[in-house]
């Protein structure tokens, strides 16, 4: 049955760029004037979150734009809370557009004594009424196991991989994708084959957690331009580490491509002062000044595609079609410089 309202987007305060550029996009799409809907989220004195959503939800397909990136615990309340109060304002359907999931990198055991805390943040969401869930680079793809409502995981990889084919035209033949640990080699893969280069992987051994205390390049990586990819940058410390260990080994150059940008304490400072030649993430976490002016760092959009795929699920057609380079180029028309 074709749907006869349009998708109504809301938004917290984790990501408003992100969120006004994801309704602009919709707005060109549709031919017609998708807005974020009108609503406040604010604090009490004491740091309690307090939202009113002020236009009519009843029966409506809602979309919470909301990634919960720093301050995860203050982002992720406005999450639940807005969806608890679009779900008592009987919306039809509340799907939380969450283009960073924080707590992420907690999602199994390591130790004794520690919690699962991705699942936990799942069943928080569901919970509070959440139906279903769009996200970007999930650090682990088993969370998607820890919802039982449908998630749809989207990937920065085929956008990388327009960007590369701008940068780099002339010279594909030199490009080596590398991963920073073994954790992240099918990561690295699914980049490496949509560019058809071949894969290097960092091997990095601890002492202790939080020191690295030795890196090992699996690969011939003499004389090649290298591609870094990972799904976050904290702290920015092992990435660096591995770009002189790349250079060491022979590079020519060393570029980063990274799905989040934490840029965490010192990350801008030492990516600026290091061995890189580039640092590219995306804006699923609202870039800060710093971040902006750093001159060797670039942001690519993430709006056409997330825009593209709440549409898709607005319509009940696929998301996963936004995986292959001939769907996703003519979503990202005139964004790459290809000529």
């Amino acid at each position: 049955m074709p749907q006869m309202n349009e998708p109504k987007l809301i938004a917290g305060n984790a990501n408003r760029p992100l969120a006004q550029a994801i309704a602009r996009r919709m707005s060109m799409h549709r031919g017609v004037n998708v807005g974020l809907v009108d609503a406040r989220v604010e604090r009490f004195n004491d740091g309690e979150i307090f939202v009113e959503v002020f236009e009519n939800v009843r029966g409506e397909d809602m979309f919470i734009i909301q990634p919960t990136s720093n301050p995860a615990n203050d982002n992720l309340m406005e999450l639940l809370i807005m969806c608890d109060g679009l779900r008592r304002s009987s919306a039809s359907r509340i799907t939380a557009v969450i283009p960073y999931f924080g707590y992420a990198r907690q999602d199994r055991r390591t130790k004794a004594r520690t919690p699962i805390s991705a699942k936990l943040v799942a069943n928080m969401m569901v919970s509070a009424g959440v139906e279903r869930v769009l996200t970007m680079d999930l650090h682990a793809a088993q969370i998607q196991g820890f919802f039982d409502i449908p998630v749809d995981n989207l990937y920065a990889s085929p956008i990388f991989a327009l960007d590369i084919q701008a940068t780099f035209k002339d010279r594909m033949a030199d490009l080596m994708v590398v991963s920073p640990d073994v954790g992240g080699v099918a990561r690295a893969r699914e980049l490496a084959k949509r560019i058809n280069a071949p894969l290097s992987i960092v091997d990095k051994r601890r002492e202790k957690p939080g020191e690295v205390a030795e890196m090992t390049v699996i690969g011939d990586v003499k004389d090649k331009i290298c591609l870094i990819v990972d799904d976050m940058c904290d702290t920015a410390g092992t990435l660096c580490k591995a770009a002189e260990v790349l250079l060491e080994n022979g590079a020519k150059e060393v570029h980063s491509y990274i799905s989040h940008g934490v840029m965490s304490g010192p990350a801008v400072e030492r990516v600026t002062n290091s061995v890189m030649k580039s640092l590219v993430i995306t804006d699923t976490i609202q870039p800060t000044e710093a971040v902006k002016a750093a001159p060797n760092i670039r942001v690519l959009p993430t709006a056409p595609i997330f825009a593209q795929a709440i549409l898709n699920i607005w319509h009940g057609t696929s998301v996963s079609s936004l995986f292959e380079a001939e769907t996703l180029t003519p979503v990202y028309e005139n964004l790459f410089a290809t000529a």
